[in-house]
């Protein structure tokens, strides 16, 4: 089951895709549907979305095949357009990447702890939209293509065995990155979280078609060129221990996303270098969920 927010004339709200993914149809209606009221906003939603609701919902859909918005006529957002919290991030959560950035300042190598930083909510853009350039602050635009986790239900010091309760489903991001200042300021929270930074979506798979443990192709590709291309069963902490260990002492909430790390391949650690500049077309994919597609302003 894919899970959206799309514009359609004007206004905007969640969707679940029909089976054949080439409508939309609105959470609102469904609940009409099945005579109970759902909220407009797909993060309002999500807390609701127990496997019996889903259930329901999957039978109310096969039984109204005919309704439906075509996606033809819609925008499809990221699916959580203004997070209400920062967006979690792990750092180094490949191998193959850590070593290959280890010339930066402060990087070290292989991590034997999660590596944790953020990107603030106004970064966040959805699918088919230009990342600005902000030619004024950075002159070394980076791509990484990472797995996201969209929390489900509220949760602290979750136990390994249990963190896949606690999710809601998983999307695509592109955690762009400006190079210069993560140099510059010897940490990643300026450099991660300029405006634009955070492409997400185009649509959140629910965690019920996508089991733990999952391996799944993962890849970028910039002009048409592949730069990054790994598989998600190669991550240092997987994603059991990535909510436990975040959890501990701290509250998950519904709605909250964790990008899960990026594979080697990034522009900076080409030889030689290779940054975004305008126009370049980027593509992140994952195998399962989608394509994730934006320009370089």
């Amino acid at each position: 089951m894919y899970f959206v927010t799309y514009q359609y004339n004007a206004f905007s709200e969640g969707g679940i895709l029909t089976a054949d993914e080439t409508k939309v149809l609105p959470i609102t209606t469904i609940g009409k549907l099945m005579g109970l009221k759902f909220p407009e906003r797909l993060i309002d939603f999500i807390p609701l979305a127990t496997d019996e609701l889903l259930a329901d919902i999957k039978k109310v859909m096969t039984e109204h095949q005919n309704l439906g918005i075509n996606l033809g006529l819609v925008k499809l957002l990221a699916p959580i357009p203004k997070p209400p919290r920062n967006i979690f991030c792990l750092g180094k959560n490949y191998a193959d990447h850590a070593k290959e950035i280890r010339n930066i300042p402060s990087m070290g190598e292989v991590p034997e702890n999660p590596i944790y930083f953020s990107k603030l909510p106004t970064s966040v853009t959805g699918p088919n939209t230009v990342i600005l350039s902000h030619a004024k602050a950075t002159k070394q635009i980076d791509y990484e293509v990472e797995l996201a986790i969209v929390i489900g239900k509220e949760g602290a010091d979750i136990p390994q065995e249990e963190a896949e309760d606690y999710i809601f489903g998983y999307t695509i991001a592109n955690d762009i990155t400006a190079r210069d200042l993560q140099k510059k300021h010897s940490q990643w929270y300026k450099g991660k979280s300029l405006d634009t930074f955070c492409p997400l979506g185009p649509r959140i798979l629910h965690k019920n078609d996508l089991k733990i443990p999952f391996d799944l192709d993962i890849t970028c590709r910039i002009n048409g060129e592949v730069r990054q291309h790994s598989n998600t069963a190669r991550m240092i902490f997987d994603i059991p221990s990535i909510i436990s260990d975040l959890s501990q002492g701290m509250t998950l909430l519904p709605g909250d996303i964790i990008l899960t790390g990026t594979p080697a391949g990034v522009g900076f650690a080409l030889d030689p270098p290779q940054f975004l500049k305008h126009g370049d077309q980027i593509e992140a994919e994952i195998e399962k969920i989608g394509i994730l597609r934006n320009t370089i302003e």
